[in-house]
């Protein structure tokens, strides 16, 4: 009998068989293949057994391991015993390995420990194992997030499952690389432990006597919804929730705080800070000083208040026949919700044709009482700077309050005129170490209720007066006739008069504004 050569061979399985030339004078009784792993198998070991009698037959050699080299030899038996064909040999396929992937444990908020167990490698040795994990399901060796734990067999275990995002689920499978390719064990899934957001304080601005903008940015909300944020302050270093604080919606990203209720010409610390269901975190701590600058009016006198179309609210004061805003006009808008042009820029400035403002000295904490400075092309603009009801004083109204307070009481006593006293603010003016020194040494009382504020000016080259607590400049909506100046009202802290002149319309000067 002679055997017949293998094929078909898979991993696990290959067709063989024999062709039986002579029974031997008995009849065959059984007859196949017989196949091991070392040399001359017999019926001993693995076999077939494929019917009776002579001639050709197939035989299905299965249970084959992936990669390994057989010995198969075709057999026949009759009464006086069994015999052999030639002995050929066949490989199985090699596979990809088989493995299984070992639980997660030590799982922290980055890290986590897994490994897996290479049943079979295949039948190739295994040149690369590891985990391979992510945030979607099925994770492969094609994402960078994975061990190279080398040319492992058996069981191995991995502490370096690393990078990983706070309160994330993530999915996690051993892989094993042979030269046919790569097996992946089962799926598992860890989810890591939450922490405290992580976040920043946002620099402080727009301060005021007793306000003040802030804010934070969370950057991660640790694997936990952001539940509260804000930011937090005190008078002490290192406040907390437990002080003063906002409260700014919820969630990751950027917010804005506004700090109120603070006193004037204090030094605060402030945090912005962030809870989840672990706990508050606190962005890092800055220091800020609230101005000394609250605008202060005459106690003893009944003021009313108007607000502009940007909300900001003055208080106005009746003088004789006129209604007057008692603090400088603020406004960033035209009366329409049209922005003005704040241009801080000096040779931009100079060269202006159109409606501007700016803060004195481009300051992004602004006392209250400075109000802004207006060049006159935004006065003159249609859209209007004035409240509903009110107007841009003209040269004549001006004049009427300085007529009413000369001839009703409000000059500095021995002189024919002074009436600064009457007008100026009690505080802010340059002093001799007298607050609210104006003219003659004497301080003023600001007994008209106007409350005149030393706010400076803005010259056309685009600079600003070198010290604001000297001057205060007002515009009037008078052109001068034959010129391209626009008549004004000024006051210096070390004269008595309220002045009149005229300057070109380029600079920067107070508005304040009067009743229609």
């Amino acid at each position: 009998m002679t055997t017949t050569t293998a094929s078909a061979i898979t991993s696990s399985t290959a067709t063989s068989g024999g062709n039986i030339s002579s029974d031997g004078g008995s009849a065959v009784t059984v007859r196949g293949v017989c196949w091991g792993t070392t040399s001359n198998p017999t019926i001993t070991g693995s076999k077939t057994s494929d019917a009776t009698g002579t001639g050709s037959f197939t035989s299905t050699i299965t249970g084959l391991t992936p990669g390994v080299t057989y010995y198969i030899r075709a057999y026949a038996t009759n009464s006086i015993g069994t015999a052999y064909g030639n002995e050929i040999t066949a490989s199985a396929t090699a596979v990809i390995p088989v493995l299984s992937t070992i639980a997660a444990s030590a799982i922290t908020s980055s890290t986590a420990t897994s490994g897996g167990n290479i049943q079979s490698n295949g039948g190739a040795a295994v040149t690369v194992c590891g985990v391979c994990w992510g945030t979607a399901t099925n994770p492969t060796t094609a994402l960078s997030t994975k061990t190279t734990d080398g040319s492992l067999t058996g069981s191995y275990i991995t502490g370096s499952i690393t990078g990983l995002t706070p309160g994330t689920t993530y999915y996690v499978r051993a892989y094993a690389t042979n030269s046919i390719g790569t097996g992946y064990g089962n799926e598992i899934t860890l989810i890591t432990t939450a922490v405290i957001p992580a976040l920043t304080t946002t620099a402080v601005s727009a301060i005021t006597s007793s306000t003040a903008t802030s804010g934070g940015n969370i950057t991660s909300d640790g694997g936990a919804t952001v539940t509260a944020r804000g930011v937090c302050w005190s008078t002490s270093s290192g406040p907390t929730t437990a002080n003063s604080k906002t409260t700014d919606a919820s969630g990751t990203g950027s917010f804005t705080s506004t700090i109120t209720g603070l006193t004037t010409g204090t030094t605060y610390y402030a945090k912005a800070y962030a809870t989840n269901s672990i706990g508050t975190a606190y962005g890092n701590e800055i220091s800020f000083a609230t101005t000394n600058c609250t605008v202060v009016t005459n106690s003893g006198l009944t003021y009313g208040t108007v607000t502009d179309v940007d909300g900001n609210v003055y208080k106005t004061i009746t003088i004789g026949t006129q209604t007057w805003m008692a603090e400088n006009l603020r406004t960033a808008k035209y009366r329409n919700g049209e922005a003005i042009s704040n241009v801080t820029d000096g040779t931009a400035w100079s060269t202006l044709s159109t409606g501007a403002y700016c803060n004195f000295n481009n300051a992004t904490n602004n006392c209250t009482y400075f109000g802004k400075l207006y060049n006159y092309y935004a006065l003159s603009d249609a859209r209007n700077v004035a409240p509903t009801g009110w107007h841009i004083p003209t040269d004549t109204e001006w004049q009427t309050l300085d007529d009413y307070l000369t001839n009703n009481g409000y000059l500095f006593a021995g002189t024919s005129n002074g009436i600064a006293k009457a007008l100026a603010s009690t505080s802010g003016w340059t002093t001799s170490g007298t607050a609210g020194y104006v003219g003659n040494n004497q301080t003023t009382n600001n007994s008209s209720g106007f409350t005149a504020a030393p706010v400076g000016y803005r010259v056309p080259a685009g600079t600003f007066s070198a010290v604001s607590e000297n001057y205060g400049y007002w515009w009037s909506s008078t052109v001068r006739t034959g010129f391209s100046e626009v008549w004004n009202r000024y006051m210096f802290f070390d004269r008595v008069n309220l002045n009149r002149a005229n300057f070109s319309m380029n600079y920067g000067f107070s508005v304040r504004c009067v009743k229609d």
